[in-house]
């Protein structure tokens, strides 16, 4: 074909549309302005199947394709999947569940508790669709009663089954709520109750495991399984409660004692503050030492001492209110950075922050009792901080510290 041929086709079915499009617009105008014939020819008519979805916008018409299996992107679990995939099994939906049935079973014996989980939940598919169809009222109207109990019996025993899987694999959750199902079908189902016991005695829900046992006794006062559970039962209550009163008793005993360290450190008029976000110390903290249930033992505090001049540090786990400041920094010196040596014990002067924000200077051969009972300092979230700095350089970060606190109250 030439290429003047086939753009001569293109023109005449322009002019074929551009004549439809203003029949539409004009509705009075006449039909006979385009041959039915030419259009006929071009434009075929639709099949039956594209005729239903011609007033269809693209979303609509991908949705219902979404509901026919072959172009499923995602498998719901409704009665037409549920059918479909029973439909690659030969038998009634009765004799594929008791198929999926049996092979659980044998790889249950084997010990296959993920492989037995997955044939039991097959089964229950089959049959849990089954009975929406019953709810909906769209089930098979020859279906007759003992069909309806028989199916029913199936999905009950698959729920109990699937339940032993889930506790073999710690699903613990899964199994009691298998066993929930179960019960719905039949409440006088022992295993059911054996096995949600089991679970919730698994987690330590007692009361949950107490009930469930004793249901399954009020049916069976002598079933042996139910029987060693309840038996198991309380023996962990017994032992969550000693827990619980251990617990209890901790938590008792340190209260006491921090009442203890707040009735020591009033008495002493040792003034504390604590902030927001106090610092984890682990297990460092200020407390009653060497009996921390003796109102007459001293207290000991965490301790920080910082060296400004130098950006470093020493943490102190335990600063005894009798110590002094020579005590400590007589082990802590010479410190691994000092090149200069510039910290000795005769070398340094200490500071502490006072109440107004200011610096009180601490003697080093004075105890920490005097310094902080003086009413003009205060320990913070619980740790005593000490400014340690050479001789040469304290007076001039005294000066300093005292600059910024000032311009810190003037931008306040």
């Amino acid at each position: 074909m030439r290429i003047e041929e086939i753009t001569d086709e293109v023109a005449e079915r322009l002019k074929v549309s551009q004549a439809e499009e203003t029949q539409e617009k004009t509705p009075n105008s006449s039909s006979q302005d385009v041959p039915a014939t030419a259009s006929a020819a071009i434009f075929p008519e639709l099949s039956p199947a594209r005729a239903t979805t011609g007033k269809k916008t693209v979303d609509e018409v991908v949705a219902d394709l979404k509901k026919t299996p072959f172009f499923m992107t995602e498998l719901e679990e409704n009665d037409d999947t549920e059918a479909f995939k029973a439909l690659a099994y030969e038998g009634t939906p009765f004799e594929v569940a008791i198929d999926f049935k049996e092979h659980g079973n044998e790889c249950f014996r084997i010990k296959r508790w993920a492989d037995a989980k997955e044939f039991y939940t097959k089964g229950v598919l089959v049959l849990a669709a089954e009975e929406r169809k019953r709810a909906k009222g769209t089930q098979n109207p020859e279906e007759k009663e003992e069909d309806v109990k028989g199916q029913r019996s199936v999905l009950e025993s698959l729920y109990v089954n699937r339940a032993a899987c889930h506790l073999e694999l710690k699903n613990y959750r899964s199994c009691w709520l298998d066993c929930s199902a179960a019960l719905r079908l039949s409440d006088k189902n022992l295993k059911a109750y054996y096995r949600s016991a089991k679970a919730f005695l698994a987690v330590d829900r007692i009361e949950e495991a107490d009930d469930a046992c004793a249901r399954g006794l009020a049916i069976d006062e002598n079933n042996n399984p139910l029987k060693a559970v309840a038996r198991e039962i309380i023996k962990k209550s017994e032992e969550v409660t000693a827990k619980q009163k251990k617990e209890n008793e901790r938590l008792a005993r340190e209260k006491r004692r921090n009442m203890m360290v707040r009735a020591a450190l009033k008495a002493r008029n040792i003034k504390t503050r604590t902030t927001a976000q106090p610092p984890e110390m682990e297990d460092a903290k200020l407390q009653l030492v060497p009996d921390p249930d003796d109102p007459r033992s001293s207290l000991s505090f965490p301790a920080v001492l910082l060296y400004p001049a130098h950006l470093e540090s020493d943490f102190i786990k335990a600063f005894n209110e009798t110590d002094t400041l020579a005590d400590h920094l007589g082990y802590v010196f010479p410190l691994p950075w000092d090149q200069a040596r510039e910290y000795t014990l005769a070398g340094v002067e200490c500071y502490m922050e006072t109440l107004s924000g200011g610096l009180i200077k601490v003697g080093k051969k004075v105890s920490l009792l005097k310094t902080l009972c003086s009413g003009n300092v205060e320990v913070v979230d619980e740790v005593v901080r000490l400014f340690v700095l050479p001789k040469a350089k304290a007076a001039a970060w005294v000066q300093e510290f005292k600059t910024k606190k000032a311009a810190e109250k003037g931008s306040g």
